[in-house]
């Protein structure tokens, strides 16, 4: 396991899961007319698709004890210290909630935070304050308690080594602290109605205090069902079950991941029995697993794949016409047509129109006059119309960049695409070094949680803002709509406030919702989604 990583490349790991999309965006595989609707569910609509929840019956047997549950993950975990990787489950988030587990968690049926480590989370009335209750004789790995000074460390080093959604507990000016051996008081600037939220993923991973009490030699020491047994870079990561887990010990012996590229390769190992869970997000495996009659857990996400426009000084999306243009000459539908062959739905809002979250604020249309007649103004006051694409290099992707390349030029544009050979060189590009006027990729957002990923990737001051967009006046509407966050009845206007003013300035282009779905055998029962598409493995079982 890695160790220790500078600040540069922390920054790097932290919006890896969004780049991670620009390589599934595209998929070479191909849907022949058989493909089409091929198995018992081949009838379903878009719509069926795409809607989140457990698709086909769960398996609610009585769970079988033992055994070795071996799950194909969307991307390898490469560090269980969770400053040094992205706690999301389309980045290695499942290992790590398997090791630390998490204080709270989402339950998707109620639409409720629950308490998994913890006991209890209550807000005062206007959501500034939230005091937490840990449980009773919860123990790391080590034999250590987890207590409110272990929360308040973990959470410490969490922040100072800038680990993913650290810089929204700090924008947010996050205080802890410590009442009581077993409570921990939040306090925060504004009020935060998902506040929890922050506690179900990354942050609420807590650390022993061994783990990371020597910098160079971090340990991964936590309080969840699993701990490490061995980790083959490429290969395999393998956990054992804790025996004196809080909640009893797990069902399961062993808990393995294992990481076989594309999605295609996943789907076939699943249908060959030799998987007992895979996680696919590209659309065209997505919708192929589903049409087969697939069971598992569908995960649907807002702005799952889009245009990131570098609107930094120098870079021709400086210019609001520049993007305005762009978004007016982008036909999403003819470029997921070329793309993903079609799979997937087209849409440039922020949200998919199932989602409860859905504004209806419109947004730019494909109108390759109103383009031109942005692109001629920019030009008029100095802009060349040059303007570069980069892309990865697999020729799925450039097939992609290709379509895109056509319709910008369309308009005026002088397109020159950039191949680059891997997602690290993306990631670089693009949020650390800003080195790019379009690229592809994702925000990914949850209905759970809109404003944790919105105030990443709109606030002026995150540095996981990878367009580079300033708006005082959108750093107003996040703060407004922080309050409400939790409930569509209480917070759609506010959301609409937000996308109004992101689809008129443009800071990025949608180019479709996403389905992220964890496939899993009819042998598989207990495994639990949560926020941020990742899995809880506590009460997960399987039967031979």
């Amino acid at each position: 396991m890695r160790t220790t990583l500078s600040r540069r490349a922390r920054y790097t790991g932290l919006i890896l899961a969004g780049t991670l999309a620009l390589a599934g965006c595209a998929d070479s595989s191909e849907k022949s007319d058989d493909d089409k609707g091929s198995g018992d569910a081949g009838a379903l609509t878009d719509t069926d698709i795409y809607s989140q929840g457990w698709v086909g019956e769960q398996n609610d047997a009585e769970p079988t004890k033992g055994g070795t549950l071996t799950m194909a993950d969307y991307a390898e975990t490469r560090s269980l210290n969770p400053t040094e990787t992205y706690a999301n489950g389309a980045a290695g988030g499942n290992a790590l909630a398997a090791v630390y587990d998490v204080l709270m968690r989402r339950d998707f049926e109620s639409g409720e935070w629950a308490p998994q480590l913890a006991e209890s989370l209550e807000p005062n009335d206007d959501k500034t304050v939230w005091t937490l209750k840990l449980r009773d004789g919860v123990k790391f790995s080590d034999g250590t308690p987890l207590n409110a000074d272990a929360v308040i460390g973990s959470l410490n080093y969490y922040t100072a080594n800038y680990a993913y959604q650290a810089l929204t507990l700090l924008a947010n000016q996050t205080k802890m602290k410590k009442i009581d051996d077993s409570t921990v008081e939040f306090s925060v600037a504004s009020p935060w109605a998902t506040f929890p939220a922050m506690l179900a993923g990354g942050p609420g991973m807590i650390m022993a205090p061994a783990a990371y009490q020597k910098p160079d030699a971090f340990k991964p020491i936590g309080a969840g069902a699993f701990e490490l047994e061995k980790y083959a870079p490429a290969e395999e990561l393998v956990l054992k079950a804790r025996k004196d887990y809080f909640d009893g010990a797990p069902n399961l012996d062993k808990l393995r991941f294992v990481w076989l590229g594309a999605d295609d390769a996943k789907l076939e190992s699943f249908d060959a029995g030799e998987v007992d869970a895979a996680f696919v997000r590209t659309p065209v495996p997505v919708e192929q697993a589903r049409k087969d009659g697939a069971e598992g857990y569908m995960y649907v996400v807002g702005a799952g794949a889009q245009l990131t426009i570098n609107n930094r000084e120098g870079r021709p999306g400086e210019d609001i016409r520049v993007r305005q243009a762009i978004a007016h000459a982008f036909n999403n539908e003819a470029y997921l047509e070329r793309a993903t062959q079609g799979a997937g739905i087209p849409s440039k809002a922020i949200f998919a129109d199932s989602s409860a979250w859905s504004t209806g604020a419109e947004v730019l249309d494909y109108d390759v006059a109103a383009a031109k007649k942005l692109l001629d103004e920019a030009k008029a006051d100095g802009y060349d119309g040059k303007i570069s694409y980069l892309a990865a290099a697999d020729p799925a992707a450039q097939q992609a960049a290709v379509q895109l390349e056509a319709q910008l030029e369309a308009a005026g544009f002088d397109v020159t695409i950039d191949a680059v050979d891997n997602v690290a060189d993306q990631t670089t590009s693009i949020y650390v070094d800003h080195d790019f006027d379009l690229a592809q990729g994702a925000t990914s957002i949850g209905d759970e949680d809109p404003y944790g990923a919105l105030s990443e990737v709109l606030f002026s001051q995150s540095p996981t803002n990878s367009s580079g967009y300033v708006s005082e006046e959108m750093d107003g509407l996040l703060r407004e709509f922080q309050a409400v966050a939790d409930d569509p009845a209480k917070g759609i206007d506010a959301l609409r406030a937000v996308e109004e003013l992101f689809q008129n300035d443009v800071p990025a282009l949608i180019i479709n919702p996403a389905g992220n779905f964890v496939m899993m055998q009819d042998s598989v029962g207990g495994i639990v989604p949560n926020t941020q598409t990742i899995l809880l493995f506590d009460d997960a079982w399987k039967s031979e």
